[in-house]
């Protein structure tokens, strides 16, 4: 079921964010506290992205191996500094490949997107959805995933145009409506913003003294981590975050 983590903030090395906290990244691929039987561990592969100093435009790292096993990122995280960072490790799902292709974050421009969950009935249950989309689209996935199709359906919606917020809003939406059961935590940011949904798993959130953090499982056992309900949508920046219930404003039409 993986596990992801989104950091916008004062810059901070890649290993402060995923592998020194005491349940950080790390800590979550071999001993996850809260996969709501989605797993045991989260083996399958990592990936970070993160903005560099001055750039709108993300770098991305991504491994099929076990982050633990790692010791390349392991070097590079220690070096590399970033105020904004998307990180996951990966889960796979029985059935789909295990390639570094297919581990989160997925991106696009600016973009860095991740999914924490699975889609039910997959792919068929996606049918309609990749139908919707062009060709070159489809000829362009990362990988035949369940992920990287929510994430080809994401892209054109913000190619397009869509606010962000009620994209993923009504990605999760339909998605339940044709694969109904499916656990839809997706996370995105632009470096600037996040936008997070808790559907089915679990989601925390901290907010310091101009920073965020959104994450699958709190990072740290501090106190002033915020858990998410159930299908509710988080923006946050640095210093602030709200919620959202997404069955509320779907059924009053804002979503």
């Amino acid at each position: 079921m993986c596990r992801h983590l989104a950091y916008l903030g004062e810059p901070a090395t890649l290993a402060s964010l995923v592998l020194e906290p005491e349940h950080g990244l790390l800590a979550q691929s071999y001993a996850p506290a809260d996969m709501r039987g989605g797993g045991t561990i989260n083996a399958d592969g990592h990936g970070t992205g993160w903005y560099p100093p001055g750039s709108t435009t993300p770098v991305r790292v991504r491994s099929a191996s076990p982050l633990w096993s790692d010791t390349s990122y392991a070097a590079l995280a220690g070096t590399t500094t970033s105020g904004a960072v998307l990180a996951a490790v990966r889960s796979a799902t029985v059935g789909m490949p295990v390639t570094a292709t297919a581990a989160a974050p997925f991106t696009d421009g600016r973009w860095l997107f991740s999914h924490n969950g699975v889609v039910r009935g997959w792919p068929e249950s996606l049918a309609d959805a990749a139908a919707a989309l062009p060709v070159t689209d489809l000829m362009t996935l990362d990988a035949p995933t369940d992920a990287a199709l929510l994430w080809a359906v994401v892209r054109r919606g913000l190619a397009d145009g869509a606010d962000p917020a009620d994209l993923l809003a009504r990605v999760c939406a339909d998605t339940e409506r044709t694969a109904p059961g499916s656990r839809l935590n997706l996370l995105l940011t632009d470096g600037t913003t996040i936008w997070a949904t808790a559907w089915r798993h679990a989601l925390a959130v901290r907010v310091g003294p101009g920073c965020v953090t959104v994450a699958s499982e709190p990072t740290h056992a501090f106190p002033d981590w915020t858990r998410v309900p159930d299908r509710h949508l988080v923006v946050a920046r640095p210093g602030h975050h709200e919620s959202h219930d997404l069955v509320l404003q779907r059924q009053f039409g804002v979503w």
